[in-house]
C-alpha cells in the first residue's frame, strides 16, 4: 500500500535560483509533494536539465513567487539574495549556503530590504554535485538550520519552516554568529583536517597504501569535496574555523613534544589523554535518534558473494534487533569483508551467540 502524505504546507509558487544538486533537489522535493515551482540558473543548459529531470518549469514574464530559494555558490550568494529581494518586492527569500553572517553582512550593504530575508542551511548533501546527482528526498530527516537575525519578518519565518517540512526535514533556529560558528566546529575545520591527512598520502609508498583500511578511509573520506567550492566556504567563515584549529594546532604541538622525548616524565601520559579526549568527544555525537552514547559494535566477517550481506541484515531482522548504524570495511586482495553492527549494549551478546549459532564468523565485540 502506498503511503499517503499530507498535503504540502506551501500553495506556491517557489522561484528556485540555482539548478545544482541542491537546487534541483529542492524543487524535486516541492514538485513531488504537488507544489508549483519555477527553476532559474544563470546557465540556460543547467536549468534545462533540472527541468527535463522534474524540479519545475522554466521562469515567465509573469511570475510572482511567494518563496525564493537560493542556491548558488556562496561567493555570488549575497548578490543573488539582494537581487531577488529587488525584483519580487512581495516574495520572501531565503538561501541554502553553509555560511550565515557575511551573506546577511552583504544584503544589508546592499539595502535590500533584510525584513523579507532568512537565510537557511541545509545540513545535507552529496559526494557529487549537479542535478544529474539530486533526490527529492535529500533533506529528510535532515537538520535544516534557520539562521535568524533580529530584523527578520515574523512571517518570513512561517514560509521558511513551512519549506523546511515541505521536503521532510527538521528546522532548527540558530542566530547567524551561532550558526557560523557551529559549522566551523562540526563541518568546515573537520574538512580542512581531512584534507591536510590526506595530503599526506600524495607522496606515500604504494607498499603502504596498499595496507589502507577503513580507519584511514573514514577520516579522509570527506577530503574529496570540490576545492573551488570549500575556499569560498573558508574564505566567508575564516574567523569561527580560525578559532577551532587554534586549539587543535595547539594539541598537536604537545603530541609532538611528547612523541619527541618518548621517555620523558610526560609523554605517556600526554599521549593518553589525548586519545581519551577523542573517546570523549566522539561519545558526543549524536547517535541516530539525536541523543550521544556508546554502542556497541559487532564486527561479523562476510564473504564477497552476492546476496551475503543482505542474508546478514535479514538474520539481524528475524533476531528482532535494531541496529543502530552500520559500516563495511573491505579485506586489501581478499574475497572477503567485515560488516561493522552498531547495536545497543543489552542486544550485543545475545545476537553476537545468535549470529554465531546462524554460522557468522565474528570478531571480539568492541565495547
Amino acid at each position: 500500500m502506498t503511503e499517503r502524505r499530507a498535503p504540502a504546507r506551501l500553495s506556491g509558487p517557489v522561484r528556485v535560483v540555482g539548478s545544482g544538486l541542491l537546487g534541483t533537489s529542492i524543487g524535486l522535493g516541492l514538485a513531488g509533494r504537488g507544489v508549483e515551482v519555477i527553476v532559474d540558473d544563470v546557465s540556460p543548459m543547467a536549468r534545462r536539465l533540472a527541468v527535463e529531470y522534474g524540479a519545475g518549469r522554466p521562469p515567465g514574464p509573469d511570475d510572482v513567487p511567494a518563496l525564493v530559494v537560493v542556491a548558488v555558490p556562496p561567493d555570488v550568494t549575497g548578490a543573488v539574495v539582494a537581487a531577488e529581494l529587488q525584483r519580487y518586492p512581495q516574495a520572501i527569500v531565503t538561501d541554502v549556503a553553509s555560511v550565515k553572517a557575511a551573506i546577511l553582512a552583504e544584503v544589508r550593504t546592499s539595502g535590500a530590504d533584510v525584513t523579507r530575508y532568512l537565510g537557511g542551511h541545509p545540513m545535507a548533501g552529496r559526494e557529487r554535485g549537479g542535478a544529474v546527482s539530486a533526490r527529492a528526498d535529500l533533506f529528510s530527516g535532515r537538520p535544516w538550520i534557520l539562521a535568524r537575525h533580529e530584523a527578520v519578518d515574523p512571517r518570513a519565518a512561517g514560509l521558511v519552516e513551512a519549506l523546511i517540512l515541505d521536503l521532510d526535514a527538521t528546522p532548527v533556529e540558530l542566530d547567524v554568529e551561532a550558526h557560523d560558528q557551529a559549522v566551523a566546529l562540526v563541518s568546515h575545520a573537520p574538512q580542512l583536517v581531512a584534507s591536510l591527512l590526506a595530503a599526506r598520502l600524495i607522496d606515500g609508498p604504494d607498499a603502504a597504501l596498499g595496507l589502507s583500511g577503513q580507519g584511514l578511509r573514514d577520516t579522509t573520506r570527506i577530503a574529496a569535496g570540490d576545492p573551488a567550492l570549500w575556499v569560498q566556504i573558508l574564505v566567508a567563515n575564516a574567523g569561527p574555523v580560525a578559532e577551532v584549529l587554534r586549539p587543535l594546532r595547539d594539541g598537536l604541538d604537545e603530541v609532538l613534544t611528547a612523541l619527541g622525548d618518548i621517555d620523558g616524565p610526560t609523554a605517556r601520559r600526554r599521549l593518553l589523554e589525548t586519545i581519551a579526549a577523542g573517546n570523549d568527544g566522539v561519545a558526543r555525537i549524536p547517535g541516530k535518534h539525536g541523543t550521544s552514547g556508546r554502542y556497541t559494535t559487532l564486527t561479523v566477517r562476510v564473504d564477497d558473494r552476492p546476496g551475503e550481506l543482505a542474508r546478514l541484515l535479514t538474520e539481524i531482522g528475524e533476531e528482532r534487533v535494531n541496529m543502530e548504524d552500520l559500516r563495511l570495511e573491505h579485506s586489501p586482495e581478499a574475497q572477503v569483508g567485515f560488516a561493522e553492527v552498531s547495536v545497543l549494549p543489552a542486544a550485543a551478546a545475545p545476537l553476537a551467540d545468535a549470529l554465531a549459532a546462524r554460522g557468522w564468523a565474528l570478531l571480539e565485540a568492541d565495547r
